[in-house]
């Protein structure tokens, strides 16, 4: 009775975890009136150098007299200020968090519009967000609408992975929730033409808040993702070996992965996906189940498990996870397809 009981509550888990990424992806675009609120928030972030060249990026107001931007926007600057409507203000202050790559700069007299702040804790894969940068070469902020594609426990929050890519000058950018929260700050991507991207909490932006001011060139620390390769979290680390087909990278990243984060889906995902390609399918059935136990509807991984089917014969099942799919977002059936496609 316990064994059934246990199993009855992870496939309830697992039903109000999916309707929930169902709910999510579900929410209407937002509106042109709404985007422009969000747009007024925005600052473009000016930097120049020791050697005279110029440097730019993108902040967002959290406050009348706070920016938050990302800190190696300003690293090494030899003159910061932010443009808005045509007037320039310099900062008057720092608070900076170089590990996380956060840098808040306080001004006077600028009478900024905030942001209101989110809630990083309660965001779903599949989310739909809202980027907004200053690229370089943009007259004007660019806006993007995408969605939560992988989520990565560290320091108490999370790193956020979305699909909307960034360039040049995007750096500091906001990433916003479908109510208009601030949820993450754009900050790094991987290399590579299939590049992966990188938002910063907003949990570590509400603790930076409270932390005390210091110089604008006080010394710091490079940041987490600068690291050398060895030292750079587990997420960062397999997205190479994982594009360039370097199984036996891949299950030996993701074997430290998973003991040193058991509770990581994505970790269990990419050992799974190692293992598949290895020739181990068994292996491979088993870590991709125990990813969709730590996240019920683990997109990923929920397509990996139709494609073993597929190669089984199984088109039960392979029916069954399209429709579970088409239930959370009708993208991610449309993508099974496509890969279905690809391995006939």
């Amino acid at each position: 009775m316990r064994l059934q009981f246990d199993r009855f509550q992870l496939l309830l888990s697992g039903m109000l975890s999916i309707a929930s990424l169902a709910n999510a992806a579900a929410l209407p675009e937002p509106t042109d009136a709404f985007i422009y609120q969000l747009k007024e928030s925005l600052v473009k972030v000016n930097t120049t150098t020791k050697s005279g060249g110029h440097g730019f990026g993108t902040g967002v107001a959290i406050s009348k007299d706070h920016v938050v931007t990302n800190c190696h926007v300003i690293n090494n600057a030899n003159g910061i200020s932010i443009s808005k409507w045509g007037e320039e203000f310099p900062p008057v202050a720092l608070l900076a968090d170089w590990k996380h790559d956060l840098c808040i700069l306080r001004f006077e007299w600028a009478k900024l519009k905030p942001v209101a702040l989110g809630n990083s804790a309660a965001l779903q894969y599949e989310q739909p967000v809202i980027s907004i940068s200053m690229p370089n070469d943009s007259p004007a902020p660019y806006v993007a609408l995408s969605k939560i594609k992988a989520l990565y426990a560290m320091d108490d929050s999370q790193v956020i992975r979305t699909e909307a890519a960034f360039s040049i000058g995007a750096s500091g950018s906001p990433v916003f929730d479908y109510s208009g929260n601030l949820i993450g700050i754009s900050t790094f991507k991987s290399p590579g033409r299939h590049a992966y991207f990188y938002n910063m909490s907003v949990e570590w932006v509400k603790a930076l808040l409270q932390t005390q001011e210091v110089k604008l060139n006080a010394p710091h620390d490079a940041p987490f993702w600068d690291a050398p390769d060895e030292a750079r979290p587990y997420f960062m680390q397999i997205v190479m070996p994982y594009q360039n087909g370097r199984w036996a990278d891949v299950q030996r990243i993701a074997a430290g992965w998973t003991e040193k984060e058991p509770s990581s889906a994505e970790a269990w995902y990419y050992r799974g996906i190692a293992a598949r390609e290895l020739g181990d399918s068994t292996v491979a059935q088993q870590q991709f189940q125990k990813a969709l136990r730590r996240q019920a509807g683990h997109p990923a991984t929920l397509q990996a498990l139709a494609l073993m089917a597929h190669q089984q014969g199984n088109e039960t099942e392979v029916s069954r996870i399209r429709t579970t799919l088409l239930n959370m977002d009708t993208e991610l059936a449309d993508a099974l397809d496509e890969a279905l496609k690809r391995q006939n």
